[in-house]
């Protein structure tokens, strides 16, 4: 106990000395920045393929733990971006929000440097180009997410059709979208740690920062929904028209810091796994 309480200790330590509220401040408005240009994007795949409705149902997806609060007034705009009428898929402007959208993940491969303690040596453009990369396919691994949430109740409702019994079983249908919102979450988080950072970990180093990042993260926006069901008028009086912006701020700007400590606590347990020396994994 008194050993994981000193990695506890090293970490948030290592968070304040390389400006882990900083880096969280850079990531959540950089992330706010990049989500419009890259459902932009995100729509003009989507009518590549044939079905813009599918951006739609993938955004919703995105915003599918947040607390209403916070994703009410986003979808509502996310909504007016989405049905913008909008050229092909190869445009200046589909490129240009792509490129814009990478500045999201430029941003978190900043925070896990950070955290990690090492320094990338490439090229910017040619790290520009691998975070386009990874937009590009998040980008389509949504879509087929979203194609595969639409199409589940209709393959569901043939099922039930077929076999009448099955109908109580609506509700675990329905629960098992929000655990394939937590998965993606923790793919993602898998990915961001894996293979952002210039230092590359294996999944033994990095699964106690991404474990408690998505714990945290839960607790955190269960905890923040009660909050503003009782003071988010408090939000209002404070900034007026633009409160819904600034909760949403707020929110990504909390999530970011959790993000950015569990970095921090995957490299404090390495620190003293190597003062421990070669025992310290068995």
């Amino acid at each position: 106990m008194r050993k994981r309480l000193s990695i506890l200790v090293d970490a948030y330590l290592s968070f304040i000395e390389d400006d882990g509220w900083a880096i969280a401040s850079h990531i959540a408005l950089t992330t706010l920045m990049s989500m419009f240009p890259f459902l932009i994007f995100l729509t003009a795949l989507a009518g590549f393929f044939g079905s813009k409705d599918l951006a739609d149902q993938a955004a919703g997806i995105l915003l599918e733990t947040w607390p209403e609060q916070v994703a009410r007034p986003i979808a509502s705009e996310i909504h007016n971006v989405l049905t913008q009428s909008r050229g092909g898929l190869v445009t200046v402007g589909a490129v240009l929000a792509l490129y814009f959208s990478s500045s999201g993940v430029e941003a978190i491969r900043i925070g896990l440097n950070r955290a990690y303690g090492v320094r990338d040596q490439r090229g910017w453009w040619l790290l520009r180009l691998e975070s386009v990369a990874y937009v590009l396919v998040g980008a389509l691994a949504l879509l087929a997410l979203a194609f595969l949430v639409v199409l589940g109740p209709l393959i569901w409702q043939t099922i039930v059709t077929n076999f009448p019994g099955l109908a109580p079983l609506a509700v675990a249908v329905t629960t098992a979208r929000y655990i394939i919102t937590a998965l993606l979450l923790t793919g993602s988080l898998i990915i961001a740690h894996k293979w952002l950072p210039a230092e590359k970990n294996g999944i033994r180093q990095i699964l106690p920062g991404i474990c408690l990042t998505v714990v945290l993260s839960i607790v955190f926006a269960v905890a923040f929904a009660a909050y503003l069901a009782q003071f988010a008028r408090n939000y209002v009086t404070t900034y007026a028209g633009i409160a819904s912006v600034m909760i949403a701020l707020v929110f990504l700007y909390s999530l970011a810091a959790i993000f950015v400590f569990g970095g921090e606590l995957n490299a404090a347990i390495c620190r003293d796994r190597r003062r421990r020396g070669p025992s310290a994994g068995s």
